[in-house]
């Protein structure tokens, strides 16, 4: 999971499938500004499929816009990234997506986030937290809980949504509480 800006972009030829025929992808440059989970290494190049029809991304090559990250990395400076993963530019986070990366996510690390697709859900242990903005939101993945709580692990063990700019042991949402 990186914070980064695709700085050029080229096809390149990343082997052959199984017919023989040339696989491309496309290969950019980035400049990596954080590295909030992987490697020690930094990473200099993300390669993706060369169009969205084949679950290619596509970044704005700039330099401008910068872009958390979170994809597949080789831990040789090289990223591969699809439309399954997260690719969301850095201005659309909100404020506490921004805070819990830098601070809170890592105090979540040993929790379990469990999808809830349909009303009623349930967790089956104190190491879960049950996401609800899939079933409350009409499919939507980038929801309240999304945006503005973390996932975090308590002093008892157990894991609870926290919201908030404090401390995270001052208040923490239920789980049954959407």
């Amino acid at each position: 999971v990186i914070r980064a800006k695709a700085v050029s972009a080229k096809e390149v030829d990343s082997g052959n499938d199984i017919y023989g025929n040339p696989i491309k992808r496309i290969q950019y440059e980035i400049k990596q500004i954080k590295m909030f989970k992987g490697p020690d290494k930094d990473i200099e190049f993300i390669y993706t499929a060369p169009s969205t029809a084949v679950c290619g991304r596509l970044l704005d090559t700039g330099g401008k816009k910068e872009y958390l990250i979170a994809g597949k990395s080789e831990g040789n400076g090289k990223m591969h990234i699809t439309l399954c993963d997260l690719v969301s530019t850095w201005d659309s986070l909100s404020p506490t997506q921004k805070k819990s990366l830098n601070q809170r996510y890592q105090m979540g690390c040993e929790c379990k986030i469990s999808r809830c697709v349909s009303i009623p859900c349930f967790v089956s242990s104190s190491d879960e937290c049950l996401w609800t903005d899939w079933a409350m939101e009409k499919n939507n993945v980038d929801g309240r809980q999304a945006k503005h709580y973390a996932c975090i692990k308590r002093s008892d063990g157990s894991c609870a949504w926290y919201r908030g700019m404090a401390p995270p042991k001052q208040e923490f949402l239920d789980i049954e509480d959407p």
